[in-house]
């Protein structure tokens, strides 16, 4: 009789349980930039909100962004090397030990020959590793405070568009983590912690290095690995959908498209991935604050299905 029982529990908890892997785009998506700079975002408000503070807090945010891609991200190298994720290099990193190489009199020039693959891989792999430390490892207490203070002030501004976005990746994370140890093998490095039942990607059509500083600015490191940020610049967003696919698809795996534009709604179709187009106008309720986990279950459900639903199907 025991042994019969604990049988029973053993198939309950192997029970398949699905993934879904959210697709985020990042600019007048999770992050707000372009639209403070043109005014197109304070244009929503009919004059309730003050587009040159907007203009100004979207400049201030520029020059951060400059400032970390030029001072700890090797942008002025490296600008014209732009991949569409870091780990494309990896195959030319040979694991050296990076503690005291000096990169400033490495030679990293043209031609982009195998000598040259390396160097960028080593920069792409320093990036990687100041990226998961985070930023209040990186700079200093005066720029922490200026940066942090800016970023609540672009919050308030936004009434909370920032810090809402942020909570529903959290959410879509779950709440219940486990450890590394669980992740798929290529999540490991510069991971979060998850349920494994869930994973978020970025896929944007900026340059990557720049991607990575907004990322890390806009406090979307804890939720978005460095591994999982995808710049669509030059191979478009279909390209990278199926770079995704590949990566973390299978059986039993749903995914969602989370963006503003048609490109990624486009690309979204073409994979049959249900899309979520975000809206800044007021009346929206897929904008932040507004959109929720049940929202954007529904538009999952609309495509797969019920979770439970498929699962049955597939006890079947």
């Amino acid at each position: 009789m025991g042994e019969t029982m604990n049988i029973e529990v053993s198939k309950e908890v192997a029970k398949p349980t699905a993934t879904t892997v959210y697709i985020w785009d990042m600019d007048e998506t999770l992050i707000l930039l372009k639209s403070l700079l043109d005014g197109t975002y304070a244009g929503h408000f009919n004059g309730l909100k003050d587009t040159r503070k907007g203009v100004e807090i979207g400049k201030q945010w520029e020059n951060h962004i400059i400032h970390i891609c030029d001072e700890y991200f090797f942008y002025e190298e490296i600008e014209n090397y732009n991949e569409p994720f870091l780990g494309s290099s990896s195959e030319y990193d040979d694991g050296q030990d990076l503690s005291n190489y000096v990169f400033d009199n490495d030679g990293f020039s043209f031609p982009y020959d195998d000598s040259n693959k390396r160097k960028l891989a080593y920069r792409h792999r320093s990036i990687s590793e100041k990226y998961s430390q985070g930023l209040n490892k990186v700079l200093d207490q005066e720029m922490i405070k200026i940066w942090k203070d800016l970023y609540y002030l672009t919050d308030k501004y936004t009434d909370g568009w920032l810090s809402s976005g942020h909570s529903l990746l959290e959410q879509s994370l779950g709440k219940n983590s486990l450890s590394a140890s669980n992740l798929p093998s290529d999540m490991k490095l510069g991971s979060i912690s998850t349920n494994n039942k869930s994973i978020n990607a970025l896929v944007t059509s900026g340059a990557l290095i720049p991607s990575l500083a907004k990322c890390l600015l806009y406090q979307l490191d804890d939720v978005i690995p460095a591994n999982s940020v995808y710049s669509s610049w030059e191979v478009g967003k279909h390209q990278c959908f199926s770079w995704i696919k590949e990566r973390f698809g299978g059986p039993n795996v749903r995914f969602c498209v989370i963006g503003d534009g048609p490109e990624e709604c486009e690309a979204a179709q073409k994979m049959r991935w249900p899309f979520i187009k975000i809206d800044m106008r007021r009346s929206s309720p897929c904008r932040f604050p507004g959109l929720t986990m049940k929202m954007v279950q529904s538009y999952i459900e609309v495509i797969y299905g019920p979770p439970d639903a498929e699962m049955e199907e597939m006890n079947e």
